[in-house]
């Protein structure tokens, strides 16, 4: 009986060892796989290449174009911090036009070269309905010109827009050419009048864009050319604007534009549309009916930061008053040349209006001093006289005109190839 008991205690110790044994090993088996879980999620938080050192965070990455370098650096945590010269750097990507990106899905376009619009000018105004270089040629050819002629000749300048002065000149010149008195000829009838009519367009002007003239060992300078777009509203003053832009890309120059329409709402997504196609960064007012003027600020300090060769500044086309036109006009001008002096006033006139713009001209010439003159719609208008009067009523040359609604249908105006274009 003793004996029997002994044995039961060795079998129930046994017993006993047996299931520490099995408990051990479990144990130790969910321990192992514990620190194999670990360590492979302390490797997957590792996987990517480390971000350098003052590299910006994703949002300030993502931020988008024109955002100043002050508030890219607000967005960054102290470990992440820049360095002053990282700073500048991000400063000029996020406000330079490179730093525009296209859309997702978007394919950036190569404008058109500007001797390629020249050449497009001569043949659209050529296959023009009615230009009026054609019917005075064709009144001028006849032999022994008739009072009734001469009275035709002037009307027709009259309808074209020439305005009332220099068609009154044009004719008594033309009255006193042999060429075209008597017995004509075709050739020397069209050879005088292509003259006549080069010498009241201005052969000779100087059309140049101011960002396109070479600068001179004593002014050179490194920072932005200031172009300032003026005009009533529906003359294509911003769609100008955003022509203009490509054409200074298809040049090789580095553009921003500032949106300093703030009263018209679609103005600064128009501008945006436009740039987007050709990397060009639109400086814009977070909210509607802002100042323009503060705009025209933040462009030009963009601009200067940027290193850009060209900066375009879209203003407001309402006419409400001469006085508010002005003052509006006039502080734009005053608070963009804090920064950077104004080269350019671009008045933008629409061909087809005529004379009936003439006025409204006027008064921007008063408001800001305009040093050139861009045509809008020129092609396909009897009304290419215009080009004519409004030298003649503001003193400045036609230095850009419109061919028609494509995205590069805006080239420097070329007197002999509108001269060739209108007699074609």
């Amino acid at each position: 009986m003793g004996m029997d008991t002994t044995m039961i205690i060795g079998i129930v110790l046994l017993v006993a060892l047996v299931i520490a044994a099995v408990v051990a090993a479990v144990l130790v088996d969910r321990s192992h796989k514990r620190r194999a879980t670990g360590e492979r999620n302390d490797s997957s938080s590792r996987i990517g290449p480390a971000k350098p050192a003052g590299q910006q965070p994703e949002a300030a990455a993502t931020a988008a174009p024109g955002a100043s370098s002050a508030a890219i650096g607000q967005s960054q945590s102290d470990e992440v911090r820049p360095s002053q010269a990282d700073r500048s750097d991000l400063a000029s990507a996020a406000s330079g036009p490179a730093a525009m990106s296209a859309p997702a899905g978007h394919v950036m376009e190569t404008p058109e070269s500007a001797g390629s619009r020249i050449t497009r000018l001569k043949a659209k105004l050529s296959k023009s309905s009615n230009p009026f270089g054609r019917v005075l040629f064709n009144i001028l050819a006849k032999d022994h010109l008739s009072e009734t002629d001469w009275e035709d000749v002037e009307d027709t300048l009259l309808l074209a827009d020439v305005g009332a002065d220099a068609s009154a000149k044009l004719v008594d010149e033309l009255r006193n050419d042999a060429r075209v008195t008597g017995t004509s000829d075709p050739v020397q009838v069209r050879d005088a009048l292509r003259a006549k009519l080069l010498d009241l367009v201005g052969v000779d002007t100087d059309r140049r864009l101011n960002a396109d003239k070479p600068d001179d060992a004593e002014s050179a300078s490194l920072q932005p050319s200031v172009i300032i777009m003026v005009g009533v509203n529906g003359t294509g003053k911003t769609t100008t604007a955003g022509k203009l832009a490509r054409l200074f890309v298809a040049e090789g120059k580095k553009v921003v534009m500032g949106a300093a329409d703030t009263f018209r709402a679609a103005a600064a997504d128009q501008l945006e549309t436009w740039g987007a196609k050709v990397g060009v960064n639109v400086v814009r007012s977070d909210k509607d009916g802002a100042d323009p003027a503060s705009v025209a600020f933040d462009a030009a300090q963009q601009a200067k930061d940027a290193n850009a060769d060209v900066l375009i500044i879209d203003t407001a086309g309402r006419l409400q008053n001469k006085a508010n036109l002005m003052n509006e006009l006039g502080k734009i001008r005053r608070v963009a040349e804090k920064v950077l002096p104004v080269d350019e006033v671009l008045l933008v006139l629409d061909a087809t209006t005529g004379q009936n713009g003439m006025a409204q001209a006027k008064v921007f010439a008063e408001a800001i001093g305009i040093t050139g003159v861009v045509l809008s719609k020129l092609d396909g208008s009897a009304k290419g006289g215009i080009v004519i009067a409004v030298q003649k009523e503001l003193g400045v040359p036609v230095k850009l005109v419109g061919l028609g609604e494509g995205p590069d249908d805006l080239a420097p105006f070329d007197a002999p190839a509108f001269v060739d274009g209108i007699l074609a």
